[in-house]
């Protein structure tokens, strides 16, 4: 009877090509993070803690609570909870108590881990096994875009059916182009087309009885994968809802750059998305603020245009990313003092 040899083995290993005779060097992963890695995928491996994590990770503010989850799977509250303390355990998911619930959201570590799971691997694996569905849902795509246009009808009463429709399968069409996937293209289309229907309410609005007492500040650079992201982020850290703001880029990247995404949490940015520079988002502006996008963006009678000479992140290093988010906070903080004179800024 053949023994088997349990030494545990070294690294790296030397393994020789039985066919070609040179040695080849194979690093193997330790055995303690071998171990660490091993006890996360064991609590990703339950059909319900992953729809749970999809409802969370397309949720439109990045977190849900316990009584969402037990509506969505069907299972009471405690065993809801159970899975979600698993999640919790391995460092997947923090909570957070509010009231009478327990809100929860993917921890900043694992948010690209968790998208490349949900939205790389997941349909990866079910492409292996002959099987397509859609995992948003989006077997038939016009009938999902009609229901989110019904939505969005009732909640912007003012503006034509046709006119929201219109604006949905624009957005819907527009992020397709540079998405990767379709997983959660649902999910970025409410968001989109939502602010570009509040910008064709704000211009319909200071059309007719005047501006809207918060100013709008639109920003765009080429792939809005980094510097546009980045001073928006640090507007709304700073002024909150005092002042409207949105970023676009000429030519939108299918993802936020990785170096930026660790600036943008610590901002509070939840899961944000490159999105296409739109006519209504600069009607709807007050200032336009252009960085690296050339002549692309469209110049209106009546708004503020700004050019800001700031370095791509995209081609920085991690100290690079660092002096351009310092430089655009300098940028930022004067640009708000001259909109906002009263708002008490904090010390650099």
């Amino acid at each position: 009877m053949t023994t088997t040899d349990t030494t545990e083995e070294r690294v790296p290993l030397t393994v020789r090509d039985q066919d070609c005779g040179p040695r080849i060097e194979a690093h193997a992963i330790g055995t303690e993070a071998a171990g660490v890695v091993a006890a996360t995928l064991k609590a990703l491996a339950e059909p319900l803690r992953l729809r749970m994590l999809s409802f969370i990770a397309t949720a439109p503010a990045g977190e849900a609570c316990v009584c969402d989850l037990a509506e969505l799977t069907d299972v009471s509250q405690p065993t809801v909870s159970h899975h979600l303390k698993v999640l919790r355990d391995v460092g997947v998911l923090a909570s957070e108590r509010r009231g009478t619930w327990v809100w929860y959201r993917i921890t900043p570590g694992y948010k690209s881990a968790i998208s490349t799971l949900l939205e790389s691997f997941a349909p990866a694996a079910l492409d292996a096994l002959g099987e397509h569905p859609h995992l948003m849902g989006l077997e038939d795509a016009d009938a999902a875009l009609d229901r989110l246009a019904a939505d969005l009808s009732a909640a912007h009463p003012d503006l034509a059916r046709d006119v929201v429709l219109r604006t949905v399968r624009e957005s819907y069409t527009a992020l397709a182009r540079s998405a990767k996937v379709s997983a959660h293209l649902l999910t970025l289309t409410d968001r989109f087309a939502r602010q570009r229907l509040a910008d064709l309410t704000r211009e319909a609005s200071n059309a007719g009885a005047g501006a809207a007492v918060a100013p709008q500040v639109l920003f765009v650079c080429v792939a809005n994968a980094g510097r546009s992201q980045l001073a928006a982020a640090l507007v709304r850290h700073y002024a909150g809802d005092r002042v409207v703001v949105r970023s676009a880029g000429s030519t939108p990247a299918a993802d936020v750059h990785p170096a930026v995404r660790p600036e943008l949490a610590a901002l509070g940015t939840v899961e944000p998305f490159p999105k296409p520079l739109t006519d209504d988002a600069v009607r709807a502006a007050d200032v336009v603020i252009t960085m690296g996008c050339g002549d692309v963006c469209p110049v209106l009678p009546g708004k503020r245009y700004e050019d800001w000479l700031v370095g791509d992140p995209a081609l920085a290093s991690p100290a690079g990313v660092a002096a351009i988010r310092d430089e655009l906070d300098t940028r930022v903080r004067a640009l708000l003092a001259d909109l906002l004179p009263d708002l008490d800024l904090p010390t650099p």
